[in-house]
């Protein structure tokens, strides 16, 4: 029998990491999570029965703090990381004449920077224990279709599809996998927010309003378990991710004129 295989994930102390920290481990993976919130992280390590876990606190903007996190969770896990999800995330909306330039380098530094340093730093761990190793970045609807009032969160997420689909192409000679997820609206704290802070409306009530579905986090956290474990680039996740991505390759012109007549917002 070989190593048990190991996953890092950021965010983990709630929402979707959480949801695949729990999922992994029900499969028997070494789990470790990281977060900047510490009770959420331990609060998720207390719903994983047994040993096989790790938390560390982690601020994805911060490069070496990266390289000391990974250090010492690969050395908790045996010394190999056969996985590394890209999670953490935060929610960015409304126009942006109305955004602080703080609120615009805060979502570009975690959502976008924090991803392209996960995987660099991740990157010595995944080459190491390849074939076999992944690395999967969570993307969103919002990074198949930009609506208005999201253009910074869009651009993160464009970004994420991005920095996976080079990598994709960068690591296949070293044969590591690399996938972005795409969920639309998932059940998680992040609806509960407002998108930014001149708005006093919460993203949970334009979803709604809208008619859009929300989708149990769970679904997502198999998602990202058959990306560590396929071949395709990008798994759409929930009705609106996969009409999105539909509409958006064989309709263009039609998903344009819907936008541009709408102000509703399309993702996680």
């Amino acid at each position: 029998m070989g190593q048990q295989r190991s996953i890092f994930i950021t965010g983990g102390g709630s929402g979707i990491g959480r949801a695949t920290a729990l999922h992994f481990a029900a499969k028997g993976w070494f789990v470790g999570v990281a977060d900047i919130n510490e009770a959420g992280m331990a609060e998720t390590l207390g719903l994983i029965a047994g040993d096989a876990k790790w938390s560390g606190k982690l601020d994805v903007r911060d490069r070496a703090a990266w390289d000391e996190a990974l250090a010492a969770f690969a050395a908790a896990a045996g010394g190999r990381i056969d996985a590394v999800i890209n999670n953490a995330g935060i929610g960015t909306g409304g126009s942006l004449s109305e955004l602080d330039p703080d609120e615009i380098d805060r979502c570009l530094d975690i959502n976008l920077k924090g991803v392209l340093y996960g995987a660099q730093a991740g990157y010595p761990y995944l080459k190491a224990s390849a074939p076999g190793s992944a690395l999967v970045n969570i993307s969103s609807a919002a990074g198949i279709v930009a609506s208005a009032g999201m253009s910074v969160y869009c651009a993160t997420k464009f970004g994420v599809r991005a920095v996976s689909e080079s990598l994709d192409a960068e690591w296949a000679g070293d044969r590591i996998t690399v996938a972005s997820v795409c969920p639309a609206f998932i059940e998680t704290p992040l609806l509960n927010g407002t998108g930014n802070r001149k708005s006093n409306e919460a993203i949970r009530d334009r979803v709604t309003a809208a008619g859009l579905e929300i989708t149990p986090v769970q679904e997502v956290a198999k998602a990202v378990w058959d990306a560590v474990h396929g071949t395709k680039l990008d798994y759409f996740i929930g009705a609106t991710s996969k009409r999105m991505a539909f509409a958006k390759r064989w309709m263009p012109g039609k998903v344009r004129k819907q936008l541009r007549g709408s102000s509703g917002p399309l993702g996680r």
